[in-house]
């Protein structure tokens, strides 16, 4: 499987660095970024090629992964489809429009390609799919982060945010992809709640589901990525997770 990646970030960084050490399970060859520097530093890693245009990659590859942001979502992630591409979805917050949704859908079964969304920085979302076959009760997040990796400065802990999760993508695009990952499993907007914690170092996001099937609660304390903080390193292996999956015959906790 030959793999192209958008945006040579965080994410696309600890990506690549387990591609060159053979821990990817598919050939990643093809990188984009607006900024051609930083995309050919990280082609380096694998002795892989820059493209000046995501069309330029298109016909070369099996797999994109979009790990840039949700505008990149909505500008190249549609015409990737219509190739008839893959398509690997990091910016979750794009998705969490429903008619955004159904269009890309809609795309993909027209072109016999297929959107994957992995699980990113939070755990349960398979108890979540799960458990949305009978009837579910509520959904809440709760995601506390420091000052830093929200992009404030505080000094005591400080409620950002209490509401759907619909409007903490909008207000919070590059910190809170998990809110838009459990709205898509869940199949409603999730309640969330943003805390911006001073003493905390790692991104903690706790979830509460209850229903017909019971209840559970997972607590997730992700380590940042070194070059940006807003972003769990857990995010990052649950795509390389999901990619060593497709050439899995045996899956298990899908």
């Amino acid at each position: 499987m030959v793999v192209g990646i958008i945006g040579c970030g965080a994410i696309a960084g600890i990506i690549t660095d387990l591609a060159a050490n053979g821990k990817l399970g598919a050939d990643l060859k093809f990188f984009y970024d607006m900024d051609m520097k930083r995309a050919e530093n990280m082609a380096s890693k694998v002795d892989g090629v820059t493209v000046p245009d995501v069309n330029d990659m298109v016909d070369h590859v099996d797999l994109v992964i979009e790990a840039a942001s949700q505008e990149a979502v909505i500008k190249v992630v549609p015409q990737i489809l219509k190739n008839g591409k893959d398509v690997i979805i990091m910016s979750m917050g794009a998705l969490i429009d429903p008619d955004f949704r159904n269009y890309l859908g809609r795309i993909a079964e027209e072109n016999n390609s297929r959107i994957y969304a992995p699980s990113g920085a939070v755990v349960g979302l398979d108890g979540i799919k799960a458990a949305s076959i009978g009837e579910i009760n509520e959904v809440n997040l709760v995601t506390r982060k420091s000052p830093e990796s929200l992009g404030i400065s505080v000094d005591t802990e400080t409620v950002l945010y209490e509401g759907k999760a619909g409007d903490a993508v909008r207000k919070f695009p590059a910190n809170i992809n998990v809110a838009a990952a459990l709205s898509i499993a869940y199949g409603k907007e999730v309640d969330v709640k943003i805390i911006a914690d001073p003493n905390v170092s790692r991104n903690c996001h706790e979830v509460c589901v209850a229903g017909d099937f019971g209840e559970f609660r997972t607590i997730t304390e992700n380590e940042t990525c070194v070059t940006n903080p807003k972003t769990s390193v857990l995010a990052a292996y649950s795509a390389v997770k999901l990619i060593k999956s497709l050439n899995e015959k045996l899956n298990i906790g899908i």
